[in-house]
């Protein structure tokens, strides 16, 4: 006997308050450990931080000689400069041999740059006659890679919640992670009627092959979801309700296909309500209007309509985007005109520069050939002719993209720390980081490109940083005061030295010129020579391995570490994370620029309330600290004041 159909829709949605519902859905994902080579698509369930440098040496990026940059500068085509070659050094081994002066090395690619060396000549300006001819002059540093240039041990490479394409993967692999911890949603599905049939079966009369699960676990896939096909369920509430409880054990979420509609036979909306909670039933749009939004044994069930052009019409507007934000899957896009933000010459070559997308500007992300992370922090690329050679900053591009762009809450240029992601996850803020150097956040600064400039540059006078402002005419900003980070000596366990005056006898690795530990190391320096009643240039003539610089802290351990140093100055982390030991000898005052039209904005508030809050001086890796002055706000004339 045919039932009566009674119809018993509740008060249906709109749209708008379809989205709101199911965007108020408390849906989390799982973790899940996965090889790397499973992990593509897929997005990190926990932030990623490096055990490793990157490189873990200074290296050689080009096949060359290493050489002492000094002994090449009066060396010109017509005149070149002699250097006795004193041995080869192939990649994967660490030299024993010291470089003395008017000496060079054969070195490869990759290979461990040998003590006394600060750069590469490439090989196709040299000859080799015997003695190694050098046709042009380098400058320090140059054609070489410093040990944690690219990645630094104890650097967040890769934050939670970050999808997982070819570039990241690249990542991962050079900081040797082999598993990786992925968020997964696992979808059930359930299609109900008496009708269907499996397809290949053959059809009685009434009967129709069961569309939808197929076609919903085809599209749970391209969303990144992981599709449970329950098959087929008859129209009977005890059926329904025992395969749903099974999916629910399973399952983060269910979807089901009809039996959602108002007729005394569709019985979803009864079942659900009985063990659970109806959020919505009807939504008002065509087609797929019998659709529910609930819970059930403690999961989110969507009840889709049983007609495929229905069900798949609900899928996509509702279901597929907030299966995509759980799992990461980007819908590509080709490419999006932007303003190119500062301005960049080529080389007279066709290129391919990645750059950032930062609120319709491209900021060019150039780190280097051998750097990994250049192409992880880019959001698509920029292709220049051959026939061009500047791009001035303000022109408009056009951008192929690698992914959907997420725009950030701020936008941080400068020098990186560590103490930087503690910020940012007490504010729950998004901020998107290039890291340039202070020089290179200043300048953003000025050119109205950055939200906040991280800087770390002392001036000769003593001060940190305020000086600067004046320097690069920065009138429109202020200083706030961060933090303090630990300098100090970084040297071997067993050491004997002890104090900062010991360098002086020992192998030392120094700075980059213009670094803030630089400029700190030549002040006590100065204080030694005048103390010994000596020219500062005959002091530091007089210390092995003064005019070898070092880019980064970790370039400074590393040297440290494989025995190419016996003491350098650099951060307390660096040392730590290396095993190394380290004696304090300074504080080191790391503070951020700020735009003042930007200083009320809320995320700005967010990111200083973060910065002045007790959790922030808790949560501070070791080495760093705040102090009485964290928080303080100075303007660019040096008047303190309040917001």
């Amino acid at each position: 006997m045919i039932k009566p159909v009674r119809k018993e829709f509740r008060k249906l949605v709109t749209r708008d308050e379809a989205g709101r519902i199911i965007k108020n859905l408390d849906i989390k994902p799982h973790s899940e450990e996965v090889d790397i080579e499973n992990a593509f698509g897929h997005i990190l369930a926990q932030d990623v931080v490096s055990g490793v440098d990157v490189p873990p040496f200074t290296r050689a990026s080009m096949d060359g000689y290493a050489v002492r940059a000094s002994d090449t500068y009066p060396a010109r085509e017509d005149s070149p400069i002699g250097l006795k070659l004193t041995g080869s050094i192939p990649a994967g081994v660490n030299p024993e041999l010291v470089l003395e002066k008017g000496e060079a090395a054969e070195i490869a690619t990759g290979a461990v740059m040998p003590e006394g060396a600060d750069s590469v000549v490439m090989v196709e300006y040299t000859n080799l006659d015997k003695d190694v001819f050098i046709h042009r002059p380098v400058s320090i540093n140059e054609n070489v890679m410093q040990a944690g240039s690219d990645i630094m041990a104890g650097e967040r490479v890769l934050a939670k919640g970050t999808y997982l394409g070819a570039r990241e993967i690249g990542v991962l692999c050079a900081i040797g992670k082999r598993k990786i911890n992925i968020l997964g949603l696992t979808v059930g599905i359930i299609s109900t009627g008496n009708e269907l049939q499996e397809p290949g079966s053959v059809l009685e009369a009434g009967e129709i092959y069961d569309v939808n699960s197929f076609s919903l676990s085809c599209g749970i896939k391209e969303c990144g979801g992981t599709p449970v096909r329950y098959g087929k369920v008859k129209d009977d509430e005890t059926e329904i309700k025992n395969a749903l409880i099974e999916l629910s054990k399973a399952c983060d979420i269910i979807l089901t296909s009809g039996s959602t509609s108002a007729g005394s036979g569709d019985v979803m909306y009864r079942i659900i309500e009985e063990n659970g909670e109806v959020l919505a039933h009807g939504i008002d749009i065509k087609p797929g209007k019998p659709a529910i939004i609930g819970k059930i044994f403690g999961k989110i069930i969507f009840g889709l309509p049983g007609y495929p052009a229905s069900a798949l019409t609900i899928f996509n507007e509702f279901v597929a985007p907030m299966i995509r934000k759980m799992t990461g899957k980007k819908i590509t896009h080709n490419n999006i005109k932007a303003h190119l933000a500062v301005r960049i010459r080529s080389d007279g070559r066709s290129q391919l520069l990645p750059v950032g997308l930062i609120r319709d500007m491209a900021y060019p992300i150039e780190k280097g050939s051998g750097a990994i992370t250049t192409l992880s922090e880019a959001d698509g690329f920029i292709e220049i002719p051959s026939t061009v050679e500047i791009i001035e900053a303000g022109e408009v591009v056009e951008v192929t993209l690698y992914r959907e762009i997420d725009d950030p809450d701020l936008f941080f240029v400068g020098s990186q720390c560590f103490g930087l992601d503690t910020i940012a996850d007490l504010a729950d803020l998004k901020m998107r980081i290039i890291n340039v150097g202070s020089t290179g956040g200043l300048s953003a600064i000025k050119n109205g490109i950055a939200d906040i400039a991280g800087v770390h540059l002392l001036h000769e006078s003593g001060v940190y940083n305020i000086p600067f402002l004046e320097k690069f005419a920065i009138v429109d900003a202020v200083l706030v005061k961060g933090y303090l980070r630990e300098q100090g000596l970084i040297i071997k366990p067993d050491s004997k030295i002890r104090e900062f005056e010991d360098i002086i006898n020992a192998r030392f690795i120094n700075r980059n010129t213009g670094s803030g530990t630089r400029v700190m190391t030549d002040m006590k320096l100065k204080d030694i020579a005048k103390m010994r009643n000596i020219t500062f240039e005959d002091l530091i003539n007089s210390i092995k391995g003064y005019h070898t610089e070092a880019k980064t802290h970790s370039a400074v351990a590393a040297a440290v570490k494989l025995g190419k140093a016996d003491v350098g100055v650099g951060i307390r982390t660096a040392a730590e994370l290396n095993g190394l030991k380290f004696i304090k000898i300074a504080d080191e005052e790391y503070d951020f620029v700020i735009p003042k039209r930007l200083i009320g904005c809320m995320e700005i508030r967010k990111f200083l309330d973060s910065l002045r809050s007790k959790e922030f001086r808790e949560k501070l890796p070791h080495g760093l600290s705040v102090y009485e002055r964290t928080g303080e706000i100075v303007s660019a004339n040096i008047i303190s004041f309040e917001i």
